[in-house]
């Protein structure tokens, strides 16, 4: 119970944090520090000034409560300020355009997600950035799944009841990340269910508007989700995952129900292509020693994340076949580039 409440007690500082960060403009900190300076980046001097992380979703996301975790690792193995500089929109590609544009220095990092450097290839006609070629591989830190998520007066208290609902009338559905976006599209062709998409720019946004009765269900990270249904304020039916979770084992995966049903999130850390290479050996090995920890693993496993490390070679493989297995989920949901 004492580390359910320190979970619990250390992302309601996030948020607050978040909150503020957004209230005062981008590119405020977790913690404060100096602005940038110019200057270039090598290993044996680097960092020597204030370092941004840039996060391509809105505070309070999974990738923004990652970044944070990580960031004050980072910080504290590193010995220089981090800041969190949120940049929500267009399914991660603004925060993605701004990294991919930014100084090669070690200054400027990005937290990729499987939306913005495997889906979005397949969701947009075009891009401003090249998920492959506009970065450098750093580390890939974690993993997860999303859960399908309804308040608690929802008329169906299981995935088996609410396809049989869906299929007899259209329910609204928010989405705000590729993930949710297929999951929804899976959940018509697999399923057989009636869906009215509802975008969003994030999925914060998102399960706000589910407690608020805009949209009626949300496929939302558990990290959103944590506080809400520790509260009892909303009902999780169902992950993503192939498999359930073995942090949350008593939520039934849906390909228990719908067969073939398997969309997983990942998480990790790029730089702008042209970092040097002592630098990505630098921030690779602090990246992954973080994770590592058994506080880092407590906090994770909080809002069901389970560590991925992946050094920063591997990772650059990894981000290649992850963009063509996205292709194909895209296409079989019918999804159509924009």
């Amino acid at each position: 119970m004492k580390s359910l409440v320190g979970i619990i007690a250390f992302f309601v500082m996030c948020a607050t944090a978040a909150a503020q960060a957004t209230a005062t403009g981008s590119g405020q900190a977790a913690s404060t520090g100096s602005g940038q300076a110019a200057s270039t980046g090598s290993g044996q001097g680097y960092p020597n000034h204030t370092v941004r992380i840039i996060v391509p979703f809105p505070p309070g996301s999974g990738p923004d409560l990652i970044a944070r975790i990580v960031g004050q690792q980072l910080q504290e193995d590193l010995r220089q300020t981090f800041i969190i500089d949120t940049k929500a929109g267009a399914q991660g590609s603004i925060g993605a355009t701004e990294a991919a544009r930014a100084a090669p220095d070690g200054y400027t990092l990005f937290v990729p997600t499987n939306t913005t450097h495997a889906a979005n290839p397949s969701l947009f006609k075009s891009l401003a950035y090249d998920p492959v070629k506009d970065f450098a591989p750093i580390a890939r830190l974690c993993s997860s799944a999303l859960m399908l998520l309804v308040k608690p007066e929802f008329p169906a208290v299981n995935l088996k009841e609410f396809l049989a609902y869906a299929r007899t009338r259209e329910l609204t559905g928010g989405y705000g990340s590729s993930a949710s976006q297929v999951s929804n599209a899976m959940l018509k062709t697999l399923g057989g269910a009636k869906i009215v998409d509802v975008p969003y720019k994030g999925l914060p946004q998102a399960v706000t508007d589910l407690m608020g009765g805009q949209v009626q269900f949300v496929f939302g990270d558990y990290a959103v989700a944590f506080a809400q249904i520790k509260a009892g304020r909303l009902r999780g039916l169902g992950i993503t995952s192939k498999d359930r979770s073995p942090l949350a084992p008593d939520m039934p995966a849906i390909a228990e129900t719908l067969p073939g049903f398997d969309l997983s999130t990942w998480y990790g850390l790029l730089a702008p292509a042209g970092t040097p290479r002592d630098v990505i050996v630098k921030l690779q090995d602090a990246a992954l020693k973080a994770i590592a920890k058994q506080e880092v693993k407590a906090k994770f496993a909080g809002i069901n994340l389970e560590p991925a490390p992946m050094n920063a070679e591997p990772f650059g493989e990894f981000i290649k076949t992850e963009g063509v297995r996205w292709a194909r989920l895209i296409k079989e949901a019918g999804i159509q580039p924009e």
